[in-house]
Order: structure tokens, then sequence, then C-alpha cells
């Protein structure tokens, strides 16, 4: 399962503005040596999936390159948009009939990441690059009840063709993030404000995700992973999106809104060796935002 609360934005580009002049002096108007500002890099594309109970709506095509999926959660459970590739001709109806079964995903199943859980009737975001292709949106959260969402048809076809245009820029972060088993390594301040951040999982270590969690004052990590697994009373934090899983290698942006306080880190996906969620493996992390 995955949780946020986040509004996100799709990170700027710097404009490039060359020099000129002889002397100092900007040449007049028509001087063949006046420099032409380069223009900025394209921006992603962004694209808006809405999620209900059990269900994703949204285009079924997508260009390639950069690209900024918006979710919107309209339902009154958590959902989240974990975004795989399905290589070697795989349709998602293959993709269905695999995960009926315990055990690893398939090999042909590649998580590229996506936006994680924001709160119901709230918005998480997240940036990924993409090749031509055949994928899937599906939903993992598995609250309540301990069935995953896409045990009850929330999965979505989608192709991703050959971009037209050229390819936009990657955002640039503020806070990056690199998963491995079973932590989480964060680079740069985090302060108030809006944020983008990377999210990397090390080469060589098995898929991971960053669920952000705004604590309630009082509250720590720890109790957020007892309500997680037994959810009794008001939950101890609000969700704000972040990282779905992503294959090693690969990198996941996202953007949120933050304010002063305490947050928490957390991956829920199910350990390769064992089935348990890391956060069993001891996978949750407190951030201070000051």
């Amino acid at each position: 399962m995955r949780v946020p609360k986040l509004s996100y934005l799709i990170a700027g580009s710097a404009l490039l503005v060359v020099g000129c002049g002889r002397g100092g002096q900007v040449p007049a108007s028509g001087d063949s040596t006046a420099a032409t500002p380069a223009a900025a890099p394209a921006a992603p594309t962004v694209v808006t999936i809405h999620a209900t109970e059990y269900a994703f709506t949204g285009p079924q095509q997508v260009p390639a390159g950069w690209t900024t999926f918006q979710l919107i959660n309209d339902g009154a459970m958590l959902h989240h948009l974990a975004i795989v590739r399905l290589d070697s001709g795989k349709t998602v109806t293959d993709l269905r009939q695999a995960l009926q079964h315990p055990g690893p995903p398939p090999r042909w199943m590649v998580p590229v990441g996506g936006p994680n859980a924001p709160e119901p009737h709230s918005q998480s975001n997240a940036t990924v690059d993409l090749v031509p292709g055949q994928y899937a949106f599906l939903c993992f959260v598995d609250v309540p009840g301990g069935v995953p969402h896409f045990a009850k048809g929330m999965s979505m076809p989608f192709t991703v063709t050959a971009a037209a245009a050229s390819s936009a820029a990657a955002p640039t972060p503020d806070v990056v993030v690199t998963l491995s088993d079973y932590r989480f390594d964060v680079r740069g301040p985090v302060t108030a404000g809006r944020r983008t951040f990377l999210v990397q999982t090390a080469r060589g270590q098995q898929p991971h995700e960053l669920e952000l969690v705004r604590l309630e004052p009082g509250k720590t990590p720890a109790d957020v992973v007892a309500w997680v697994l037994k959810p009794q009373g008001p939950p101890p934090g609000h969700p704000l999106g972040g990282a779905a899983p992503a294959a090693a290698g690969g990198g996941v942006y996202f953007t949120a809104d933050l304010t002063s306080g305490k947050y928490a880190l957390m991956c829920f996906v199910p350990d390769a060796k064992d089935g348990k969620p890391h956060i069993q493996h001891g996978m949750v992390q407190t951030l201070d935002v000051t």
C-alpha cells in the first residue's frame, strides 16, 4: 500500500541568455553578431488520471519522453498509480493472469514508478521517462481488507507512442533520495515550501517505493506502521504521495508542498525473499522539515 497528500508541479526550466555585444554594448537590430536567446527545453507532457473504487480513467495513448502523471483520487480509499512496462509482447491480460499467482512478479513486468497514494479526495504526482511500448496502470494498495485493488479490477492498459516533438528535460530536484535494502539515503536539506524530490533505487537492489506521510503532532513512524497493519481509529499521519515502485537504476520525480514538522518515509513493497512489506524490515525513516 502507499500513502500521500501533495500538490504538484512540473519543474521549471531555466532560460539561457547568451551575452553579446562588442565592447560591452548591445548590437543594434540587424547586426549579424547579435546572439539569439536559447529556447527553453520543452516541459514534460502532463497526463491526468482519476482513481475511484476500483478503476482508473485517463488516456489510452501517451507520447514517449518525460511525462508528469497527476493522480486525482476521487475515491473514499487510498489509491496509487503504479506504472509498469510490459515487455516481450505481453498484454494486460497476461499481466492479470500472472498476478493471480503468489511469488515474485514476472520478469517482463518492469516497474517504472508513478505517483504514490494521496489521501482520499486529494492528488499526487510523479514524473517519469517513458520509452515506446505497452504499459499498464495498477493499484497495489490493499487496505482495507488485505486484498490488492488490482485484484478487484483496478488496472488499465495504455500505449506509449513515439514522440513527435523534441524530448523534454528532466525536472531539477531539490532533494535526492536513494533507496536500497532497506533504507532511505536523503541528500540535501529539506525545508518548508514546494519541493521536488528525485527518488532512485540503487542498482543491484530489489524494487522499492517512497511513501511520504506528514505525521500528526506527537506521532511517530512506528504509529503509522501499526495503523497500516491494523487500521483502527484516525490515522496518525497524512499521506502526501511520493514515488511508486521503480526498478533499480530508474529515477522518479515528485513534487510536494511541505510545511515544517515531522514526516515519515515508508516502503510497503513486498520483500523478494519472504513477501513481508519492507516496513517490517525496518524501511521506515523520520524526515524533519524545517
